[in-house]
């Protein structure tokens, strides 16, 4: 207690701009609203029931519960046992964090430090409490230890003291990055007596003593997880968790395969299904408990950031490096028959890096991108000064000009045909292999292999299990890979994961395409610090036009609707799911029925 004395007594002694205000959320700008933030999130009810089981799927396997560890494949739930400082909230396009085993934040007006008060009643499942030891042990066993992500993530806080047993201050390395702050309370809290012999870049056999609302009660490693309700979770009455957290078991089940686990979900064994493949939705539910009314349908839009999802084609590959071959590829790409044949034209192709964003790029540059990129004038291809790259109309009518303009690219970028078969100056042929753990995406690269073997390519479509496509993945080892990179509402710190230098040599990253550019790391950069939002949308909007310019990904499709199915009386979804989309830990247990009569009102119709 002494020492903790004294530690409290340095705190006070600390220059006065460390000491603000302390308060219960914390926003992006200093002009986010806070009216809404101090009660239960919008979307839960407030009196669901508690108990009930829910049963959940997930594809593939699992061989650890860390998932803090770049290696192996982590427990799918597993966030459940485990705390961040703050939560996110819920239904705005604001960036605001709300305290969860933070009691307040008190941020310094120049933004250069950050003062955390911990709930002194948080406690970890076997009863230890949460103190500023266990953020101090987090934070520097995440940057030594776990996934490459997070050095970069906190790579602008300086260091973390403690300032007594339930107080921590972080300390930055500037104040320019205005996101920062929020992200160091997305971080979680780990036992740290519990990690004592153990590392946090290793996979874990055994599943640690979180301070979350469940705990693990029993697991069949890569097959089965079963999760408890904590009776004594210090958070129960906290607001930002009332109306969640209510069943009191969670199992999920893993399934080779989605076909597999939407028939499970038929046969009773699985209580939720979210249905990615729209044929399948259209044509696979003619089942009895769909057609009698057991299993409810809903389909619903949400409109959200998207990101840019497609095949992202790895330029640390020579083939691949060069922009006219990734040009090229990306006009033997038929979205429009894909939509048509495959999808019942019920997608959207994405068209930005910031699809559905206020951040998205124009066709033209604004004045302000246009002065953003003055600076870089003789190194930017001038054509990034014009109009955006337009993606080029599908089907029949196309398919000719689209193969001759190809062509040309490809033979100014030194490839021609001979014999039949695309090869360079050296007489290489150009073999490409697409990775995927989608078995129902082959189907989908039949159309683009037989684009491409019309000009002499061969594309190979390599399916893995999940344990090796993660792996392969973190590796960056593949010439093309289907994904998505999903946007916030404020993009930040993240870019950097996404697109810069350091990410594309740093395994686990999320640089998938290996982009090494001078300009766009300054850019990130620059985004990152920018001051006010103005700054943020023109900063994001050129980082948009460069990347699109770039041709690191041949864009693919996404569905602005929500597909998903319950069985009605098993579980209940809450009210106001349509403002933030599923938040499956806000549904709960449906109550008995009620018997029916005469003046009882009709029931809530879904899609059947």
């Amino acid at each position: 207690m002494l020492a903790w004395l004294l530690v409290s007594l340095l705190a006070a002694a600390l220059p006065p701009h460390v000491q603000a205000a302390p308060k219960p959320v914390l926003g992006l700008w200093d002009e986010a609203p806070e009216n809404g933030t101090d009660g239960p999130f919008a979307h839960v009810n407030q009196d669901a029931p508690k108990g009930g089981k829910l049963r959940l799927s997930a594809i593939g396997s699992f061989d650890s519960f860390n998932p803090f560890s770049p290696r192996g494949v982590s427990a799918s739930q597993i966030a459940n046992t485990y705390e961040t400082l703050g939560t996110e909230q819920r239904g705005t396009q604001e960036f605001i964090m709300r305290g969860l085993l933070a009691e307040s934040f008190d941020l310094a007006p120049d933004r250069t430090s950050l003062r955390v008060k911990l709930r002194p009643q948080a406690r970890f499942a076997d009863g230890m409490p949460v103190t500023a030891k266990d953020v101090l042990f987090t934070f520097n066993a995440l940057i030594k230890d776990a996934s490459p992500i997070y050095r970069a993530y906190y790579d602008q806080v300086e260091s973390v003291e403690a300032l007594g047993e339930h107080e921590v201050l972080f300390r930055f390395a500037s104040g320019t990055s205005r996101e920062l702050p929020l992200i160091v309370c997305q971080m979680a809290v780990l036992p740290s007596h519990w990690w004592q012999g153990r590392n946090l870049g290793d996979p874990q056999t055994e599943a640690m003593p979180g301070s979350g609302p469940y705990r693990l009660a029993s697991s069949t490693m890569g097959s089965r997880l079963v999760y408890e309700r904590r009776k004594d979770w210090w958070g129960a009455d906290l607001d930002v968790n009332c109306g969640r957290y209510n069943f009191d078991s969670i199992q999920v089940d893993y399934y080779r395969d989605a076909a597999i686990a939407r028939e499970a979900f038929f046969a009773g064994e699985v209580d939720y299904y979210s249905e990615n493949n729209i044929k399948d939705w259209t044509n696979a539910y003619n089942v009895p408990a769909v057609r009698d009314g057991r299993i409810t349908r809903l389909t619903q839009e949400y409109i959200r950031p998207m990101g840019m999802g497609g095949i992202f084609m790895n330029v640390r590959r020579p083939a691949l490096a060069d922009l006219r071959v990734r040009r090229a590829l990306s006009l033997l790409f038929d979205f429009d028959w894909m939509n048509s044949a495959f999808f019942y034209n019920s997608h959207t192709r994405f068209n930005s890096f910031f699809t559905n964003s206020p951040f998205a790029a124009e066709s033209l540059p604004s004045a302000e991108e246009l002065k953003l990129m003055e600076r870089w004038r003789d190194k930017l291809d001038p054509a990034v000064f014009g109009p955006l790259p337009e993606q080029p109309a599908g089907g029949k009518a196309t398919v000719r000009d689209r193969l001759r303009t190809a062509l040309d690219l490809f033979e100014q970028a030194g490839w021609r045909v001979q014999d039949g078969t695309m090869v360079n100056e050296q007489g290489q042929p150009m073999v490409l292999t697409i990775l995927t753990n989608s078995p129902s995406l082959q189907r989908v690269y039949i159309p683009f292999r037989n684009s491409l073997k019309r000009l002499g390519i061969t594309l190979n479509v390599r399916l893995v299990d999940q344990t090796q496509y993660v792996s392969r993945m973190r590796a960056f080892d593949f010439d093309l890979i289907h994904s998505t990179v999903r946007q916030s509402s404020n993009p930040g710190n993240e870019q950097r994961n996404y697109w810069s230098s350091t990410a594309a040599k740093t395994r686990g990253s999320r640089n998938y395409a290996g982009i090494q550019d001078p300009v766009l790391d300054e850019l990130v950069e620059e985004l990152v610090a920018a001051p006010a939002k103005q700054d943020l949308y023109a900063r994001a909007a050129l980082l948009d036009r460069l990347l699109q310019h770039g041709c690191y990904v041949i864009p693919a499709w996404y569905s602005r609707d929500m597909r998903i199915s319950w069985w009605k009386d098993r579980i209940t979804p809450p009210p106001g799911m349509a403002s933030v989309g599923v938040d499956i830990m806000s549904w709960h247990t449906t109550p008995p029925a009620l018997p029916s009569g005469p003046d009882d009102a009709p029931a809530a119709r879904g899609e059947r």
